[in-house]
């Protein structure tokens, strides 16, 4: 069995690979279009719908994306700034005028919708569905079900969402009906979120694009320590949640990624020798 540093370095190459396809070009050509959320609006978009990935305007669903809200869709409300600009005559000591300028911001309530709340074109995705069979598949479900810090739920999820960790509810949710692969990968990921990125959590105050990369890398490494390789898919959503074409999250996280998956590792080993002893 590979050690874990051996298996980060190598989902490190993988990642570095993905930016020179012409997917990942594509994919850059699109994200460009959405923007970037202040790490206040991201915990409002978090509260109001934890399962998010991808949030727009009405408007610019229709323009940028051409895709539509679907009717009676709850808007996500975050906070737009407001500039204000005002100027006004200063009569100085020496009785000159003088024009001064003042400015500051307020904020009003606007809404943005995710789009599972949507119907249209697709948009490009650097990752492929895992498909495959897991050895010993619902032992392993059990063991890192029993490794989560929160509550992990099989339910229906609204749009494309496969998982995810909610801070509100304290509790992981999983879409149901997925292979077992797939599962398996992103109940890690959501369990990884669980441990780092909680109230308390050692990564807390990561940005998205941190949490994600370092969740996701956490996944990766130990599903390869058990022989299930998710490279189709991690590799493309790591690259795609990175800053730019490097791998500044994952190397400067490296550490937590590491310590975290040898956290879940030892735990589902010391079940699985628990349950020979019994």
């Amino acid at each position: 069995m590979k050690d874990i540093k051996e298996i980060t370095e190598q989902l490190e190459q993988g990642v570095k690979e993905v930016f020179t396809s012409g997917r990942y070009a594509e994919y850059l050509d699109t994200m460009s279009k959405f923007y970037h959320y202040s790490a206040n609006n991201c915990m409002l978009i978090m509260m109001q719908k934890p399962e998010a990935t991808m949030v727009a305007s009405y408007n610019q669903w229709k323009k940028d994306f051409n895709r539509q809200v679907q009717k009676g869709e709850k808007a996500i409300k975050i906070l737009a700034p407001i500039p204000h600009k005002r100027t006004k005559e200063v009569t100085l000591q020496d009785g000159t005028v003088e024009s001064r300028e003042s400015q500051w911001l307020s904020f009003r309530a606007v809404p943005v919708f995710d789009i599972s709340q949507t119907d249209g074109d697709p948009l490009p995705t650097l990752t492929e569905r895992l498909n495959g069979d897991v050895k010993q598949y619902d032992e392993l479900l059990v063991k890192i079900i029993e490794c989560a810090p929160v509550l992990v739920h099989f339910e229906d999820i609204p749009g494309k969402a496969l998982g995810y960790f909610s801070t509100a509810e304290n509790r992981i949710v999983i879409r149901p009906g997925m292979g077992e692969e797939q599962t398996i990968k992103t109940l890690l990921h959501e369990v990884a979120h669980s441990m780092l990125h909680c109230d308390g959590g050692e990564e807390k105050d990561a940005d998205r694009e941190t949490r994600e990369v370092q969740a996701e890398s956490v996944a990766y490494t130990v599903c390869k320590y058990f022989g299930i390789n998710t490279d189709g898919y991690s590799f493309g959503y790591i690259a795609g949640w990175s800053g730019d074409k490097d791998v500044k999250q994952l190397t400067e996280s490296i550490e937590i990624i590491r310590k975290t998956a040898r956290t879940i590792i030892d735990s589902i080993i010391e079940r699985g020798e628990n349950n020979e002893n019994n």
